[in-house]
């Protein structure tokens, strides 16, 4: 019986799917697909738990073949970091008009993410506070365990390196080997020779107009190619979401859910805070928040469920380019910058509230002005290099508790409601890239008022 009951869920899945494919044939908007996947990967997930529960071999064997389009799917987004990052870069350059506006554009990009990224872990150890979970214990399942062991293996990649020798790993030693992602920092390490070669050309094109526009005009057919990879990719995402999220509830421990259940309100209350401060630095811009928020929500909407700033990426920077008003190479950098440096929500606000968790444990007086103020350096200082795909806040959490010398086993303690919590702090990552764009854009009064006003400049994919 139990290969009977296999055959029909995967029957009732490859059905599912084949409803979705049915949807794209009739143009339904890319955002509502989405959406209905979320839905119908949860409602599918919800059943199987019910019906045969979480460990049972059913589940099991199921779920071991719905999540090769899961996977699947995140190893394309993954599969596509690299190329993204190198060519939004690289082009990016290609449309500033000299080099005068490289420095005010970067520093602007950088100090935006920075900032807001250092307010976030403000907010993350309040929220901590307000909710009264510094010093809690979560319970610890069989899959905590398991995570807990793991994690100790890449504690050791980063638990002898000082910050000053952590910062020195961001720069690239084998470019070719960090297009592969051979290390935890290959992401920022793309950025930075990305950023060398940008600088090149525009030495090149001053001094030989005619190399660089060959060059510019390589990049530019790159830069579409890689483009047009990604619109395939992003194709799949109504039926990774559904993968993904059957298998985040069908294979859920619904008492270790409830066990974190204030965690998971603690972290999108810090969440939702600190969206309503990304809303602040836009009025204080002359921006209308409510313009704003209607121009965003298909590359948010994406964000959301997707749970990948990478893939977001290039709905971010159409958006902030056709819909928002924002230059192109403000755009380009900020978007691409926001992959790797400063995200707010993975960054930021989780290993800030992890840290404020267990620091009672070791001692630690959590409202210590003075370790509030730690936690914010080392946070910021840590969130350069953090994937834009799933793992990045795992990272960055072992980077700040290894720097505080706190205990790494409350990552894997919140391991159950990853996924929950993953899809906020993503928005967020994708949202506080844009606010930098609008931001250097702004100051380069290079924001084109005319788009960002006009309510028929809105980014409709055709995925």
């Amino acid at each position: 019986m139990t290969n009977l009951y296999i055959g029909i869920v995967l029957v009732l899945f490859i059905a599912v799917l084949i409803g979705f494919w049915q949807l794209q044939k009739k143009h339904i908007k890319f955002s509502t697909r989405v959406f209905i996947a979320l839905g119908s990967g949860v409602l599918f997930g919800a059943i199987l738990q019910v019906i045969f529960g979480s460990g049972s071999e059913v589940t099991n064997q199921s779920i071991e073949w719905i999540d090769i389009v899961g996977s699947g799917y995140v190893k394309f987004l993954q599969m596509l970091i690299m190329p993204l990052i190198f060519v939004s870069i690289v082009g990016a350059f290609t449309k500033i008009e000299g080099s005068k506006n490289l420095g005010k554009i970067s520093f602007n990009v950088l100090a935006t993410l920075l900032a807001t990224t250092a307010v976030a872990a403000l907010i993350g150890i309040a929220s901590v506070m307000v909710f009264n979970l510094d010093g809690a214990e979560f319970s610890q399942g069989t899959a905590e365990t398991a995570r807990i062991a793991e994690l100790s293996e890449r504690e050791a990649q980063v638990a002898d390196l000082s910050i000053p020798e952590q910062i020195l790993e961001f720069i690239p030693v084998n470019f070719f080997a960090d297009l592969s992602n051979s290390r935890s920092t290959s992401t920022i390490a793309v950025v930075i020779f990305s950023a060398f070669v940008g600088v090149a050309y525009l030495g090149v094109n001053k001094k030989d107009p005619e190399a660089g526009a060959f060059f510019a005009k390589l990049i530019k057919s790159l830069y579409a190619i890689v483009m047009r990879i990604v619109t395939l990719v992003l194709r799949l995402t109504p039926y990774g979401i559904f993968a993904l999220m059957t298998k985040a509830l069908a294979t859920s421990d619904f008492n270790a859910l409830l066990n974190l259940g204030v965690f998971v309100i603690a972290s999108y209350a810090a969440i939702i805070v600190m969206f309503i401060i990304h809303m602040i630095i836009l009025m204080g811009l002359k921006v209308n928040p409510i313009q704003y928020l209607k121009k965003t929500f298909t590359v948010l909407s994406f964000a959301f469920t997707a749970r990948s700033s990478a893939g977001a990426l290039p709905l971010n920077i159409e958006t902030q380019t056709k819909a928002l008003g924002v230059d192109e190479a403000s755009a380009n950098f900020s978007g691409t910058f926001g992959l790797s440096i400063g995200q707010n929500g993975c960054a930021g606000i989780y290993p800030a509230m992890l840290a404020a968790i267990v620091a009672p444990a070791a001692g630690i007086d959590v409202f210590s002005p003075a370790y509030i103020l730690t936690i914010m350096a080392v946070v910021t200082i840590s969130s350069f290099g953090v994937a834009g795909v799933g793992g990045g806040a795992t990272f960055a959490a072992l980077i700040v508790l290894g720097s505080l010398n706190l205990p790494v086993a409350i990552v894997g303690l919140v391991i159950s409601v990853e996924p929950l919590i993953d899809m906020g702090r993503t928005m967020l990552n994708v949202n506080d890239s844009m606010i930098a764009g609008i931001v250097s854009s702004k100051r380069l009064k290079t924001f084109d008022e005319a788009i960002f006003n006009d309510d028929s400049a809105v980014v409709k994919s055709d995925i």
